[in-house]
């Protein structure tokens, strides 16, 4: 099967000979002809199966063959993301796409000054790529008008959930004509995407090209057990020893991106962060740097789990485990990309084990244990089982307590039946006993006495 099968038309057949697309991937199979024929769409497929492209080139094709020219301040398509990155990302597959197309586009997200893109909005745009808070901002100064829209594509719509956008997608759609066609894409699939979907789409066709919510099967996966606190001590240890090549390092927080940072900027490696504390400008040149090879590691805190999209990366560090564990399986998706081979590592500490027991359920799979030599953790991992239920070792059995008993009087017999009172009521319980007194000295003290 080939693109020219699916009903593309020339111009984009021929920008994908010039790219090298031969075969689609089973996702675009399905997606294309769907969206082609204006069928609202669900679709969930592993990171690094072609999902841009299984949207944005039926969507380009669909511009260019209906609808009015776009007017000022106007827009003909959106596409929503929910990160910065991913807007950056998916803009700059559209425009390669379409790069022999009259069509405008635009990625608009916070982060940087809003008058430029307030400017480039006023000639209108045939593709806006936006985060759903600076999409906001726009109409709320009155720099983008709705009634063009044709497609509406929300692109990791789970995670924008995840990320609380829920209330801003609700003030979306409530601006939005309700004559269009929408289209969700995904890497997982969630009941709240269900309640989504049921909310903005019209009878959608579903895909799911593979397991719901799975790794992809060329990502190896394995954890090493780990104490917190040297967790840093160790991803320095094999990085050195392991002799890793470009590494894609994850934490929870901004903080600990920039401690990591500090301590593998001491070795000697190149490293830099990206996170929300830094302006746009500054991540987008360390990805840059990144991709071309320039940066051995690159330490992200969750807003780089999507819309990363790097070629041949060989592998994935969870220094810290994520929170939800969807975001376990975006994380990991940054290698083993369009079929090629990934490693994906953990740094699991004790207290992670809740963490670590929902991404082995939510994957259906345990994560292989390796320990390292001497970084072996004091407060050992505990067992977890693939429903997400962690095994607590057996309590030992408390052993009974050892009663003293009190000493036992002598029995009474013939020999000792004659006891004298006064040393019994004197004598506490272990005192020593006092000497016994002869009659002799007894009468010699009485004598004494008289005289």
């Amino acid at each position: 099967m080939t693109f020219d099968t699916l009903g593309l038309f020339e111009p984009l057949l021929k920008t994908l000979a010039s790219l090298n697309y031969q075969t689609p991937t089973p996702l675009q199979l399905q997606s294309i002809p769907a969206m082609l024929q204006r069928r609202d769409l669900i679709a969930t497929a592993q990171t690094g199966t072609g999902k841009t492209a299984g949207f944005a080139l039926p969507l380009l094709q669909l511009l260019m063959t209906a609808g009015a020219p776009v007017r000022a301040n106007s827009v003909r398509s959106l596409i929503l993301v929910p990160t910065r990155e991913l807007a950056e990302q998916v803009h700059q597959s559209v425009k390669t796409y379409g790069q022999d197309l009259p069509l405008r586009t635009l990625a608009a997200y916070g982060g940087v000054s809003i008058n430029p893109q307030m400017m480039a909005l006023r000639r209108g745009v045939d593709v806006l790529i936006a985060t759903p808070g600076r999409l906001l901002d726009l109409h709320r100064q009155n720099a983008i008008r709705m009634s063009q829209l044709q497609v509406l594509v929300v692109d990791e719509a789970d995670r924008m959930l995840d990320l609380g956008f829920a209330d801003e997608l609700d003030a979306l759609i409530a601006i939005l004509p309700r004559q269009r066609q929408t289209v969700l894409f995904s890497a997982t699939f969630t009941a709240r995407l269900e309640q989504l979907a049921a909310q903005i789409s019209k009878d959608p066709l579903r895909i799911a090209v593979s397991t719901p919510n799975a790794a992809a099967s060329t990502v190896q996966q394995w954890l090493v057990p780990v104490d917190r606190k040297r967790k840093t001590e160790l991803f320095l240890h094999l990085l050195r020893d392991r002799e890793w090549g470009q590494v894609l390092a994850f934490v929870n927080t901004r903080k600990g991106a920039d401690c990591l940072v500090q301590a593998i900027r001491a070795t000697g490696t190149r490293v830099e962060a990206i996170h929300g504390d830094k302006r746009q400008p500054t991540r987008l040149r360390a990805l840059e740097e990144f991709k071309a090879g320039e940066i051995q590691v690159l330490v992200a805190t969750g807003v780089a789990a999507r819309g990363l999209d790097i070629a041949d990366l060989p592998l994935v560090v969870n220094v810290d485990l994520p929170i939800v564990p969807e975001d376990y399986v975006h994380r990991i998706g940054r290698t083993g990309r369009a079929g090629a081979s990934g490693e994906a590592v953990s740094l699991v500490s004790a207290d992670e084990v809740t963490h670590l027991a929902a991404i082995e359920s939510l994957i259906g799979e345990l994560l292989t244990r390796r320990e390292e030599a001497q970084f072996e953790p004091d407060h050992r991992l505990p067992v977890t089982t693939t429903g997400g239920q962690i095994k607590k070792k057996p309590k030992k059995p408390k052993k009974p307590k050892q009663t003293i008993q009190p000493p036992q009087p002598a029995p009474v017999t013939a020999r000792n039946s004659r006891i004298h009172l006064g040393d019994w009521l004197e004598n506490e319980p272990g005192d020593k006993p006092k000497p016994a007194v002869s009659s002799s000295s007894t009468g010699k003290r009485a004598s004494a006495r008289r005289r």
